[in-house]
């Protein structure tokens, strides 16, 4: 369209006087950052975030399943996304679209990969019965990083998620009451997007300048400095100067989101 091709320039003309759009640094994130918690009172845990305009709801159920053959003795993790209508012009009511599908993956990875849940600990009965952690993103605002911002609001969810009774007798979770225990958590994964424009990396990306970018990465570390994904999109590439640069800011700017936790 010629309004990403004129905004484009705009934005890689800022950029040689290392300004954005809206005024902040390259490596700056938007403002307000906030983290509210057990926003749902049906969820076993929930939290609402915000990254700017940006804003994501997520909740966790916990279910009862049967583990898979080959891990008799641990829970899962299962990982959805849905992008509301309301949220954004761009988005269409239906299926999973592809964009959907994909920030499903990468919470999912940045959890899973980092052993962020002790999923041994979900296990009920070895072979028969196990806890499932259900994690449903919901976008209700899309003003650009929301892979950012659904990552970080799924960990903010299981932190606060706590167990349903567990009803031995009839071998099934009682909602109706919970139990103090809660989600085992070991690790708080937190991803950190960069839009790559011309020969520029930002990070926490507003959907105009998502819409203009060459390429996408995304960087996911835990609290220990380890890498525990990263995702790569987009036409453009990126050398491998530039994607250690990324590596770097992520364990920084996750640092400081990661004080937002509680």
């Amino acid at each position: 369209m010629v309004e990403d091709i004129n905004f484009k320039r705009y934005v890689l003309e800022l950029a040689k006087k290392g300004m954005r759009a809206d005024g902040r640094k390259f490596t700056d994130f938007r403002e307000p950052i906030t983290i509210e918690y057990d926003i749902s009172k049906n969820a076993e845990g929930s939290a609402r975030v915000t990254i700017g305009k940006t804003l994501v709801v997520c909740g966790v159920k916990m279910a009862i399943g049967e583990p898979y053959p080959d891990q008799p003795d641990k829970g899962s993790l299962i990982v959805s996304a849905e992008f509301a209508p309301i949220s954004s012009p761009d988005f269409e009511p239906g299926a999973p679209g592809e964009e959907s599908i994909e920030l499903a993956r990468i919470v999912d990875r940045g959890i899973r990969e980092s052993g962020a849940i002790d999923l041994k600990r979900l296990c009920i009965k070895e072979g028969e019965k196990m806890w499932m952690a259900m994690i449903d993103i919901y976008i209700q605002n899309h003003d650009g990083n929301l892979i950012d911002a659904a990552a970080l609001a799924a960990i903010a969810a299981l932190l606060k998620a706590k167990f349903p009774k567990y009803n031995a007798e009839k071998e099934c979770a009682d909602y109706s009451e919970h139990t103090n225990e809660k989600v085992p958590m070991l690790h708080k994964p937190i991803a950190i997007s960069f839009s790559k424009v011309g020969e520029y990396t930002f990070v926490d990306s507003t959907d105009e300048e998502e819409k203009v970018e060459d390429a996408k990465i995304t960087i996911i570390t835990d609290e220990e400095g380890n890498i525990n994904g990263i995702q790569k999109s987009g036409y453009g590439g990126m050398s491998e100067e530039e994607i250690n640069n990324c590596v770097e800011i992520a364990l920084h700017k996750a640092a400081e989101l990661r004080k937002h936790l509680k």
